[in-house]
């Protein structure tokens, strides 16, 4: 099996390279790559390099992810987020290749308690979700061979994270504000990586399981509860924190040029009923990733 990966350098694309190796020949780009363009800012080079591999399956974890400078480039993020993506899929239905491709749960309205179903009601907040749903469309109505994971909150021992953000402001400062009225559940690149590769391999025996997914850890809570248990974890393993005291905070304490959802709950039940996975607890791969944190760097 032949497998093109874009976006090789972001969170989930790292983890995805190791992920999907075992499954066969994979070629892994990005926007700095040199023998195949990986620039999503240009979408007839994207179609070109799916024209040159013709591989079985396209793996797309390249998108513009910077929620609030979207509001004000929408053009480009327009640009990354589907039209490229609209270009690869194309490309993909004429060569007969699968294409796999994120998405998130700023698709929705981000209101209410319940976790969000596949066939509930879209209506993006801002244009991150917009484009991020335009790109979702493009895949669907170009590609019949497709695999969506709507995905949120997604962190990595790789770059940054909120985890390391807190914790090097919890050395700094006596006392932090967390928001605590957005609910989800923190899902680790890597774990979105595995579950690709083993769905990938699902889909190969099995074709009918195409469609759209939702995808993350189990559980659920909120930035100030995250940020809390990251402390526990930093205090357990004797790191030294100034941090005494760590307030709630609402979300309209902390505005930002792009909107915000108070629900990014996603129903995970089709994803694990048809590929037959457990999706362990978002605790789980956080203290795991501390760990690993803790023990190989200075924060």
């Amino acid at each position: 099996m032949n497998i093109l990966l874009f976006g090789k350098t972001g969170q989930v694309g790292w983890e995805l390279q190791r992920a999907l190796a075992p499954l066969g020949n994979l070629i892994a780009v990005d926007v700095h790559s040199k023998e195949y363009c990986g620039d999503f800012s240009n979408p007839q080079g994207v179609a070109e390099t799916v024209r040159k591999i013709r591989p079985d399956v396209i793996v797309n974890a390249a998108a513009h992810t910077a929620v609030d400078k979207a509001e004000s480039e929408p053009e480009f993020a327009q640009l990354l987020n589907a039209t490229s993506v609209e270009a690869i899929a194309i490309e993909a239905a004429k060569i007969g290749a699968w294409v796999v491709h994120y998405s998130t749960d700023y698709v929705f309205p981000g209101t209410g308690e319940t976790p969000w179903l596949e066939t509930d009601a879209t209506a993006p907040l801002n244009v991150y979700g917009e484009t991020k749903l335009a790109g979702e469309k493009a895949v669907q109505e170009n590609c019949p061979k497709h695999l969506i994971f709507r995905t949120s909150w997604v962190y990595a021992g790789k770059g940054n994270n909120f985890a390391k953000t807190m914790l090097r402001l919890a050395k700094e400062r006596a006392e932090l504000s967390v928001i605590n009225d957005q609910f989800g559940a923190p899902t680790g690149a890597e774990l979105l990586a595995d579950c690709t590769a083993h769905a990938i391999s699902v889909a190969m025996n099995k074709p009918d399981v195409a469609g759209l997914y939702h995808l993350v850890a189990s559980g659920v809570t909120t930035w100030h509860d995250f940020a809390a248990l990251v402390f526990d974890e930093a205090r357990k393993a004797g790191i030294k924190l100034a941090l005494n005291k760590l307030n709630a905070l609402d979300t309209s304490a902390y505005p930002t040029p792009a909107r915000r959802p108070h629900n990014s709950r996603l129903n995970t039940q089709k994803f694990q009923r048809n590929f037959d996975l457990t999706l362990p607890h978002w605790e789980m791969g956080v203290k795991r990733m501390l760990a690993e944190l803790f023990t190989t760097t200075t924060i």
